[in-house]
């Protein structure tokens, strides 16, 4: 959105609440409304009634009654300039009555927090319990068991590129120009909170700068749609790097209690879980994906695990990378490690004692497919750094491995095979991370022609049927799946018309690698290319299609090895070496899978390490720039060698798992365990950063 330039632009700007929790006592936009290089000024009181629709959504977009965040929007201007716009917010009266804020779980569900919605009546919004089997009796008849508790802080995903739009509502039709993990969904939701039909907002969708989850939900698109309404002219709203850190949703921090039961063997008898995880301003945390996720690596009979949502003032948390799992992994894998090392066994040898496999249930009942859990921790193994040596004062080496469930939903290709034998690929998955080489790759795996010759683009929600968010880790296993179905209907298609040059029934036809061949003479043969080239003659254009939803997804597991060298006088954390192994079902395009680990992994190393948002007494974030919000860079990390496991998903045409997610997903505990091996102090709380670290040091000696 921020790259478009139409006729007339104008330049919006959002004011925020410089508090925390406030009640709205008075808004007054008069003075701004009177700027003369102002065209239009919109507050919550603009946006229909949400009787009926998403009160919570309409509310985030602009605060009605109460301010919930420092940085929740107030009121929103659109001017011919920059300069003005800024000009015009200083314009705008807003009047306040400040209330005490919380910016925690603990804070939040402590006795007498404030309310953060009254009609709630609680900051603890919701609780759910999953249970497998007797936990009691399983629990009491364990030999070994540890109990513990975990506290993890805010993190952001940390995209490149900040939220921007560029809105024109032109008649009954709002056009959008945005970055999104999906558009159609970005649509639906800027439909909603404006209480228009989905078909009256048409979203061109732009090249994403990083998304991570994070570019799930809308901020910014309302708001514009408005202020060009208002003023008859095209708006673009592009956020700062402070409004992006303050007032988009991260994935939100926890407070867990978990408990794992085992006996002498090693084998894992019982274990149950307690998660607190922040949502936010409003409901709706990602406790339910840590729930799924945390003891899924194993095959355990007896599980409890209590979930609970948790409001608090800051912004409404949104998806993280295989949201929730990586901090209730942190908590499970540190106890694994714990019990291995209390029964002098081999951690890796542990988790494949006690490995998921096909037949085992998770938490949910779900009774899993064939899975890689198992080969994913014997490739482990087998590698190379495992076995290596390592030594010197304050190294260590630490394991751990993750889940992910991966996902699913709706999704749509059209392919137009021009006359040159060149194919056009529409899909309707964002690309973030590869999906359409992927997708390129699938169709022409069917065709047998080469993938240079396929011409991947996303197509607007006008364009293209109705394709659910790139997320999940679900892109390139539905998208992939159907660009296979377009690829076959293709097939179809030409088989036809090389029949009709052959003047032979189609059955007699096979395609192999590329080339068509008569059946019962394979001497006759003509290539894809040399077919396209008749089709004017034979009927006009080809053009296939795929709609699928399918649900077999396949979960994914991951295994990291990491050793680590602590600085016991400063605290920092220097990474020696890195090792991740995953299972990929079937790796389209490697060297993108190899992307998608790495990145995952330097995210966990962020998460583990440094990041974390650093509230102020008065509920505001105190470090919302890149300077201060301190994420890995080249210098912090070394190679992260990878290692990709296949063991195919059988709900897919070629084995396809999700590999975009659960990378993030074992960092934050292999890290752990890494220090403690190497300064043998159990880190519980993240991140582990110099401070901390010191801190745990000086207790220990203590």
């Amino acid at each position: 959105g921020a790259d478009i330039a139409l006729p007339g632009l104008l330049v919006g700007k959002v004011l925020r609440s410089p508090h925390a929790h406030a009640q709205i006592m008075s808004v007054d936009t008069s003075a701004a409304e009177a700027h003369p290089d102002v065209r239009a000024v919109v507050t919550n009181a603009d946006l229909p009634s949400p009787a009926g629709k998403e009160p919570k959504l309409s509310e985030n977009i602009l605060a009605q009654q109460k301010a919930l965040y420092k940085g929740h929007a107030i009121a929103a201007v659109a001017a011919i300039s920059n300069h003005a716009a800024e000009e015009a917010l200083s314009l705008i009266k807003v009047e306040y009555k400040v209330f005490p804020s919380v910016t925690n779980v603990v804070q939040a569900i402590a006795p007498n927090a404030p309310l953060i919605h009254k009609q709630m009546g609680s900051n603890l919004t919701n609780h759910n319990r999953y249970a497998l089997g007797d936990v009691e009796s399983a629990m009491a008849a364990s030999d070994i068991q540890i109990k513990r508790s975990y506290e993890t802080d805010t993190i952001h995903q940390g995209y490149i590129e900040p939220h921007s739009v560029t809105a024109l509502w032109a008649t009954d039709k709002i056009t959008l120009w945005t970055s999104s993990q999906g558009h159609f969904q970005i649509g639906e939701m800027t439909a909603k909170s404006l209480d228009l039909s989905s078909s009256q907002v048409k979203v061109i969708p732009m090249e994403i700068g990083g998304g991570f989850g994070g570019k799930t939900t809308i901020y910014l698109e309302p708001v514009a749609a408005l202020l060009s309404l208002k003023s008859g002219q095209p708006v673009k709203i592009t956020m700062s790097r402070a409004d992006v850190l303050e007032a988009t949703g991260p994935t939100g921090g926890s407070y867990m209690t978990v408990q794992i039961g085992a006996d002498n063997s090693g084998k894992i008898r019982a274990a149950t879980a307690e998660l607190k995880y922040e949502a936010g301003a409003f409901p709706g945390s990602s406790v339910g994906g840590a729930a799924n996720c945390l003891f899924s690596p194993y095959n355990i009979e007896n599980m409890i695990v209590d979930t609970y949502d948790v409001i608090n003032n800051k912004p409404k948390v949104a998806a993280y990378r295989a949201p929730g799992a990586p901090g209730a992994s942190f908590a499970v894998e540190t106890i694994i490690d714990e019990i291995a090392e209390r029964l002098s066994m081999d951690p890796l040898d542990l988790r494949i004692m006690n490995g998921a496999h096909a037949g085992t249930k998770r938490i949910t009942g779900m009774v899993n497919p064939p899975i890689g859990a198992i080969e994913t921790n014997e490739a482990a193994k087998a590698h190379e750094h495992y076995s290596s040596t390592l030594t010197g004062p304050y190294k260590g080496r630490g394991v751990a491995t993750g889940f992910w469930v991966n996902g699913s939903g709706a999704a749509c290709a059209t392919a137009h095979v021009n006359y040159d034998g060149s194919i056009n690929l529409v899909i309707g998955s964002m690309d973030i991370g590869g999906t359409r080489p992927a997708a390129a790759q699938q169709f022409a795996e069917v065709l047998g022609i080469p993938v240079e010759n396929i011409s991947p683009q996303v197509g607007d929600t006008e364009s293209i049927g109705y394709t659910s968010m790139t997320g999940g880790s679900g892109a390139a296993y539905k998208t992939g799946w159907a660009c296979y179905e377009a690829a076959q209907d293709v097939k179809t298609q030409m088989i036809e018309r090389v029949a009709l040059l052959w003047d032979t029934d189609k059955v007699n036809i096979e395609l192999i690698d590329g080339v068509f061949q008569f059946i019962k003479d394979p001497t006759l043969t003509a290539t894809f290319k040399e077919v396209a080239s008749k089709l004017p003659d034979t009927g006009g254009p080809v053009f296939g299609h795929g709609n699928v939803n399918p649900t077999t997804s396949g979960a994914a597991f991951a295994t990291n090895i990491v050793d680590v060298e602590v600085d016991p006088e400063t605290g920092k954390v220097t990474i020696l070496r890195y090792t991740a192994v995953q299972d990929a079902g079937k790796a389209v395009h490697p060297s993108y899978v190899e992307g998608q680990i790495q990145g995952g992994v330097v995210q966990g190393i962020g998460w583990a390490l440094n990041e974390h948002y650093a509230m102020g007494d008065d509920g505001g974030m105190l470090n919302s720039s890149f300077l201060d919000y301190r994420m890995p860079t080249s210098l912090d990390i070394p190679m992260i060698d990878t290692a990709i496991v296949e063991v195919p998903n059988p709900g897919h045409p070629y084995g396809v798992r999700g590999v975009g997610e659960v990378s993030l997903v074992p960092p934050l505990a292999a890290l752990a365990n890494a220090i403690y091996h190497a300064i043998g102090v159990r880190m519980n709380k993240l991140p582990m950063n110099p401070e901390s670290i010191l801190t745990a040091l000086q207790k220990h000696k203590d």
